[in-house]
């Protein structure tokens, strides 16, 4: 338990210094591409297992487990597309990015990150055959359903942080459609925005026992110009749980993320 507590704390403080600092970037650059300190402090946890990805009783991938995050989707998530690629922003996006100050991000307000934002904490995969559940510990400490029972989404949805996720497996990739986003939250923390026209479409896989890959792509016609998608993967934690943490409990964070310019990234 008390490793756990570090560990958050660690993060925590990791997460206030990443925002103080992409506050202050350097010319021409986003500061806050995720890892360090807070990342270094989960490598003991990583499983070194390298064997079969097990699979359930009717024979599918089982995703279960307790994952890390990757870093390239904590701060500019542009890190996570294909090298040469760039993000395809129409021209109000870019520059309400630009203009976008650290201080006025809601996940540094404590409210939900949205897909596919991550937090330096691990998540938590939860797999039934009808219901899969993402549990993430950071931040909302909050979670996302995936129905798998061959549902539709609902035609006059009200939009959420989260969205309405539907899945389905193509072979060993289970596949996760996401529509009914608000425009609320930012997909990182260089600000890069979004609208409600947005749709996630997230495909995952496990190659083996110790790791899970995926990719995300993003489709908003409201945004950007074309979709576009991100890559990332996330490492089985081991001998560790997720441990409850509300961010709003004692956020001390805000009131230290005071820059008044931030620089933009020349998408």
């Amino acid at each position: 338990m008390k490793k756990d507590l570090a560990r958050s704390i660690v993060t925590t403080l990791f997460v206030a210094a990443v925002l103080i600092l992409f506050s202050t970037p350097a010319p021409g650059q986003v500061q806050a591409t995720g890892g360090g300190v807070a990342m270094t402090s989960l490598e003991h946890l990583k499983s070194k297992s390298s064997g079969p990805a097990p699979r359930t009783a009717d024979g599918k991938p089982d995703l279960s487990g307790l994952w890390g995050p990757d870093p390239h989707f904590m701060g500019d998530f542009s890190a996570a597309l294909k090298p040469g690629d760039v993000l395809p922003l129409q021209p109000w996006a870019l520059k309400l990015t630009k203009e976008r100050l650290p201080k006025d991000d809601p996940n540094a307000n404590c409210l939900p990150a949205g897909v596919p934002r991550m937090a330096p904490y691990p998540w938590k995969v939860i797999q039934t055959p009808k219901l899969i559940v993402f549990l993430m510990e950071g931040n909302m400490h909050t979670y996302r359903q995936i129905f798998m029972d061959g549902r539709g989404h609902p035609k006059d949805m009200d939009p959420t942080w989260y969205g309405d996720s539907t899945g389905k497996w193509e072979g060993n990739t289970l596949v996760v459609d996401t529509v009914g986003f608000n425009d609320k939250f930012w997909f990182d923390s260089s600000g890069h925005p979004h609208t409600e026209k947005l749709h996630v479409i997230e495909r995952y896989r496990r190659p083996d026992s110790g790791h899970l890959e995926f990719e995300v792509t993003i489709d908003d016609p409201g945004a950007y110009t074309k979709p576009f998608t991100l890559f990332g993967h996330s490492p089985l934690m081991v001998n560790t749980e997720i441990m409850e943490y509300f961010c709003v409990e004692n956020n001390q964070d805000v009131s230290h993320i005071v820059g008044t310019e931030k620089g933009g990234r020349a998408e």
